[in-house]
């Protein structure tokens, strides 16, 4: 019985070490106060364009004999194809494009286009002044989307996977939501995301428990960030053979126990 008695402290200890404090589960636990008076929104992030992105280029005008240019070369892009469309009064050609590595695109009629840094409206307005610039047309409208967004994510979230950007300003919670959120053995004090940037891979630490977390450069993702959800120890702990033998053990003990408390209580 003595040994019993030993071992039920041990296994009431390794119940406790496989648990999960709520305090380690909850976002944003700063006091309220914070956000009483409302807090400054400090990052206005807008997603550049990077070498190996894909991006559609479509241009519009009101004299359709003007885009033609555009169409006698179809194996301009990504793909090698195009788009025409004839609409109120209006010829549009659209084009998928690959960024270069030194980040440009070469369009058809227009010639190379540096667009590497620059958000998605300001490499539009950089094209109408080349096609300006080219006299092809005098009022070109221009619109340039990304096509190719995406963040990865891996460790303890629900699901993880690849996660496409739904547009160009998504959060890390939008990102984690499409998971389904961190499971209860992921550190939401401990993500890290990497980041490629100007050619040099960069590390960020992300703590969900604190609200300065909206004040991180890493809050607003970027295309081909990764994120990694780090598990906690109880779950290493668990995960191990050890663990599974000590648990295993516990499970018999516990039942010998119980069919020896039976017996002495009939005695």
């Amino acid at each position: 019985m003595k040994k019993l008695s030993f071992l039920l402290p041990v296994m009431a200890v390794l119940m406790m070490a496989s648990c999960v404090s709520t305090k380690k589960i909850v976002y944003f636990q700063d006091p309220d106060q914070i956000f009483n008076q409302g807090e400054q929104i400090m990052q206005q992030y807008e997603m550049r364009l990077k070498p190996a992105d894909q991006v559609l280029v479509k241009v519009t005008c009101s004299e359709p004999q003007l885009l033609e240019i555009f169409s006698q070369d179809v194996t301009m892009g990504s793909n090698g194809s195009n788009t025409s469309n004839i609409g109120n009064g209006g010829l549009s050609n659209a084009y998928g494009f690959t960024v270069s590595n030194d980040g440009k695109i070469t369009l058809p009629a227009v010639g190379v286009v540096n667009v590497a840094g620059l958000t998605t409206e300001q490499a539009a307005r950089r094209i109408e002044e080349s096609i300006i610039a080219a006299k092809l047309i005098k009022d070109p409208e221009v619109t340039v989307r990304l096509l190719n967004a995406r963040v990865a994510v891996l460790g303890a979230v629900k699901s993880p996977q690849v996660v496409s950007l739904t547009s160009e300003r998504n959060t890390i919670l939008d990102v984690l939501s499409q998971c389904g959120d961190i499971g209860d053995t992921g550190l939401r004090q401990k993500l890290t995301l990497y980041r490629e940037e100007n050619g040099q891979r960069k590390k960020y630490f992300i703590d969900l428990t604190k609200a300065d977390v909206f004040n991180n450069p890493a809050y607003y993702v970027q295309q081909n960030d990764l994120i990694y959800v780090e598990p906690n120890k109880s779950q290493s702990i668990k995960s191990s053979a050890f663990y599974t033998f000590l648990g295993a053990g516990a499970s018999i003990v516990g039942v010998v126990a119980s069919v020896v408390a039976l017996v002495f209580a009939i005695k």
